[in-house]
């Protein structure tokens, strides 16, 4: 009988263990998933800045310096890439936000660019892609939330230490005014 007790005991420490380990390794991989879902819409912003530059550029040659930052905004972003933590990549992209708000300032003073359909069908692209970083970045940061508090729990973060899982970093936006809503002044 003192048997049979042990040897449940035995499989029902092991399958909490299996159990434990592959909820750390799911929410892992949540959290890859949603950083490789953030990568691929700042892949596609990317991709749509020159356009929107080229066509801007075309009507305001004598901005040059918006359009210099701009350039290297984007290749800051892009070197960036998967190598850099997410806040580092976060850091990189919040820049090239400031700088693309640039771009737009610029547009606003040529009421002939406001015309032209490339321009607007580039603006259209680049506000629906900027609301799917928003989305992946709620999502990315939502897992990483999920993801860290297994972590952090009992017996878990106990067992999470023992099988080498770290905690992950947030995507989270470096410039605070940027978190400030903006004033309107009539």
């Amino acid at each position: 009988m003192e048997i049979v007790v042990l040897i449940v005991i035995v499989a029902a420490l092991a399958l909490f263990l299996i159990a434990t380990y592959n909820r750390l390794v799911t929410f892992r991989q949540r959290v890859k998933e949603a950083w490789a879902d953030i990568d691929v819409q700042l892949k596609r912003r990317h991709d749509l800045i020159p356009n929107l530059v080229e066509t801007v550029k075309g009507y305001a040659t004598h901005e040059s310096t918006v359009f210099q930052n701009v350039t290297q905004a984007r290749a800051a972003a892009v070197a960036a890439g998967a190598s850099a933590s997410p806040q580092e990549r976060a850091q990189a992209e919040n820049m090239l936000t400031t700088a693309l708000r640039s771009v737009f300032a610029v547009a606003e003073n040529y009421p002939q660019l406001q015309a032209v359909q490339e321009f607007k069908d580039l603006s259209e692209n680049l506000t629906a892609t900027e609301d799917k970083i928003a989305f992946a970045r709620r999502f990315y940061n939502g897992n990483v939330r999920d993801y860290n508090t297994a972590l952090q729990t009992f017996p878990t973060n106990v067992l999470a230490g023992a099988f080498g899982f770290k905690s992950e970093e947030y995507f989270e936006l470096a410039d605070t005014g940027e978190r400030e809503a903006p004033q309107v002044k009539f």
